[in-house]
């Protein structure tokens, strides 16, 4: 279903084309990370560390290296002792000698599954076999696994040499990377003339984002200094740039191939192989490849962080908010980066709030380093205030719908964190809701044995623009090639081939993606942060007009005008002057060779600022089984701006995505780790995600509020719809059993607890 304030009418732009790279895909010949094979290639092994904070006193490798079939064995000492400096990725900024660090311990591990030495062998058990015999001493020291311990007073510093930013004073010898404030107005003052005031803590765990293909990479480092690099990774230049420094070789020497992608979600953001696979291709002269076990995925890349959230909400006498502020504590993992900033701008953005302090900690604990996971840092930020904004609407007796509207965030609104809103689609997608047959249906009753409940929440994700390249070769047949530099994830190949093809005036299935390598295509930021159908997209369609203009000047060569008597309507060329002279696109590409040869253009754009935003709101119908606590979802609505839904099934499948990674944050997912940091629950056995039996079909609106910064009205859309779940299930759940959960996940246990001690009364 799509709702629009405006109908925004294109030829290609809104249809539903087969996607371009469907046919390899279900035909098993798309090549991903595990299935790159090249002459005299090897295979790597990485030894992890058992211990989540140890010393390493002493490595041995000697009896591996001697082992037949083993061609190389590296540690920490292979890797150079690079500088610390911003290492920027797009998305995210991290250190580089933290990074360097992470990718291969020095002289301390950090975590558990911590690399500390790796081997490449004639095949993967060759491997395996030869990582026993490496010798590791450890002096063991005390992890430091929570937040409360790592802030306390006195706790063991893992990072010595970390200097804090505490509000902008620099501070030694914390765990306390960062303390940021964002604040404006008097909340305070708001708080004590209030008529309602409420105040809550919530508790959210890590999760993972679960990607099906796990990380793999292979590295030729070539005799005359070339590294070329094939990875599943959602950010080829990315690799590129951290490749090159970590191991200080220039950039114009380092070409990263990006392989099809399994998965990301934002885990595939961060390096983790590739440079260990290129020092080992070095030393034993062939191209190495490792791939990660499952374990080591869970154990040793990056989740979304857990954390704590306090959140404090005051409202006038007619549900009018007054203030509002939030206490936001992260934990980043062993180093530091746990997505507090973008946490701050989403945690009260879908509401007009005139009084706001958000205090954020990113907090540095004995796991692996937390990476970007859909929104990163927004959907347990939302959680915590969207579940406070239901508790709040029971208090005074305010429906959570009107309690949204009354209070939402419009065109010239103020964010939590500054900028101010441009136009954007938060009340069309409550009204969506509120107009949709869920929302006007009667939910059944409780029985005695199920209880029943329905639950809404809004959610917003800002996205970024940023860089990117696109180049266009107009073939004498009168097809288009296009070439862009973001791995397809979500199918971008098919939404930015269309956005060409509607300024060429051509079918979608003439015009043929391809993703390139780092040397085939101009610098592009990486796929993530809901960037590249609207910022690649762009790029495409800047091209585009190249062309276009181009073939425009080679027409007039034929028909003997000036180009300013050539006009392209509708895919054809035509003669202001001449009527009847007619070319349609592929006519006019089979005269190329006529009048100087190929047409191929290149089109560049820097995006400032967002994506242009996009909100969603989420409604769900919950049951719960009163004996066992195991929930079931009845019916769930997902309604987000899309600005302009450019392929609407694509926009309906991340809707649909987002919404059930969400309800896997609300119900199942969470890292059982013990005390001395090691994660118990390291396989998709025991990391329980949803699958098909546990939820419904997502049904979906799409909204459509034009991105005024895009020239087809697109907006950004990849992340939003995993912002609203936890919450509106925490509502539904709360509605249906009649007592607040406040710690996701809220599985049967804790949800049985609930029951026991509304019950009781204790």
């Amino acid at each position: 279903m799509t709702t629009t304030d405006k109908p925004q009418e294109f030829k290609v732009v809104g249809t539903r084309p087969i996607r371009h790279d469907g046919i390899d895909k279900v035909l098993g010949r798309a090549v991903y990370g595990s299935d790159v094979r090249l002459a005299g290639m090897i295979y790597g092994a990485v030894l992890r560390s058992p211990y989540a904070h140890a010393k390493i006193t002493k490595i041995d490798t000697s009896k591996a290296e001697a082992m037949p079939g083993v061609f190389a064995v590296m540690s920490g000492k292979d890797m150079p002792l690079v500088a610390s400096g911003a290492l920027d990725l797009g998305e995210t900024v991290d250190d580089t000698a933290f990074t360097s660090d992470r990718v291969m311990a020095h002289d301390k591990v950090v975590f558990k599954g911590h690399p500390v030495a790796a081997v490449a062998a004639i095949d993967q058990n060759t491997g395996l076999e030869a990582l026993k015999l490496i010798e590791v001493e450890y002096e063991v020291l005390k992890p430091v696994i929570s937040l409360e311990d790592a802030m306390a007073p006195g706790a063991v510093v893992i990072h010595e040499g970390l200097i804090g930013d505490d509000l902008g004073e620099k501070v030694n010898n914390t765990n306390v990377a960062v303390h940021n404030r964002s604040e404006f107005g008097d909340p305070e003052a708001a708080f004590a003339k209030s008529a309602t005031v409420l105040e809550r803590t919530f508790i959210i765990s890590r999760a993972h984002q679960g990607y099906i293909e796990p990380h793999a990479s292979t590295a030729f480092w070539a005799p005359d200094g070339k590294i070329t690099v094939w990875t599943t990774t959602q950010a080829p230049f990315g690799v590129r740039k951290t490749v090159s420094a970590l191991l200080e070789q220039p950039l114009s020497n380092i070409k990263v191939i990006p392989t099809e992608i399994g998965g990301g979600f934002g885990g595939k953001i961060p390096v983790y192989l590739e440079p260990v696979a290129a020092v080992l291709s070095k030393k034993a002269g062939r191209p190495v490849k490792i791939t990660m076990d499952r374990r080591a995925v869970f154990e040793a890349s990056g989740p979304g962080p857990g954390g704590t959230i306090k959140v404090k909400m005051g409202v006038d006498d007619k549900g009018k908010i007054t203030a509002a502020t939030a206490d936001i504590r992260y934990g980043a993992g062993a180093y530091p980066g746990a997505s507090i900033n973008p946490a701050t701008a989403g945690i009260f953005a879908c509401y007009e709030v005139p009084n706001v302090r958000i205090d954020s900690y990113d907090v540095v604990i004995n796991m692996s380093k937390t990476a970007a996971y859909r929104a990163p840092g927004t959907p347990q930020a939302t959680f915590a205030s969207e579940t406070l904004v239901g508790e709040l609407c029971e208090i005074i007796g305010m429906s959570p719908m009107d309690f949204h509207l009354l209070n939402v965030s419009r065109e010239g609104t103020r964010r939590p964190d500054g900028p101010v809103f441009p136009r954007i689609g938060n009340e069309a997608c409550l009204e969506a809701i509120q107009g949709s047959e869920h929302f006007q249906s009667t939910l059944e009753p409780s029985t005695e044995s199920k209880l029943r409940g329905r639950g809404m929440a809004s959610g917003y994700w800002n996205g970024i623009g940023n860089k990117s390249s696109v180049t266009i070769n107009v073939n004498e047949d009168g097809l288009v090639s296009l070439i862009e530099g973001n791995p397809d994830i979500g199918g971008t190949r098919t939404t930015i081939a269309m956005q060409a093809a509607e300024i060429l005036g051509l079918p979608a299935e003439d015009v043929h993606p391809a993703v390139g390598d780092t040397d085939s295509i101009g610098y592009s930021d990486l796929t993530a942060g809901s960037r590249t159908t609207y910022a690649t997209g762009t790029a495409a369609i800047e091209a585009a007009k190249m062309v276009i203009d181009e073939m425009k000047k080679r027409v007039a060569m034929i028909w003997e005008t000036e180009y300013g008597n050539i006009e392209h309507v509708d895919g054809l060329f035509v003669s202001k002057v001449a009527p009847d002279h007619k070319f349609t696109f592929k006519e006019a590409a089979g005269k190329l060779g006529q009048t100087g040869g190929p047409v191929a253009m290149t089109g560049t754009v820097n995006v400032r600022g967002s994506g242009g935003g996009s909100f969603g709101t989420h409604l769900v119908d919950v049951e719960v089984d009163r004996d066992t606590g195991k929930v079931e979802i009845l019916r769930y609505t997902a309604a987000q701006d899309a600005g302009k839904a450019v392929h609407p099934s694509y926009v309906e499948g991340q809707f649909q995505g987002g919404a059930v990674q969400g309800i896997g944050w609300a119900l199942n997912e969470e890292y059982y780790t013990s005390d001395d940091g090691v994660m118990v629950n390291s396989t998709f056995l025991d990391y329980r995600m949803p699958t098909s039996l546990d939820v419904p079909m997502i049904e979906t609106i799409i909204v459509e509020v034009a991105n005024t910064n895009h020239p087809f009205g697109v907006r950004g859309i990849g992340e939003t719809s995993i912002v609203p779940p936890a919450p509106a299930v925490a509502n539904a759940l709360a509605n249906a059993i009649g007592v607040r959960l406040y710690q996701t996940p809220m599985n049967p246990g804790r949800i049985l607890e609930a029951l026991a001690t509304k019950k009781t009364g204790k």
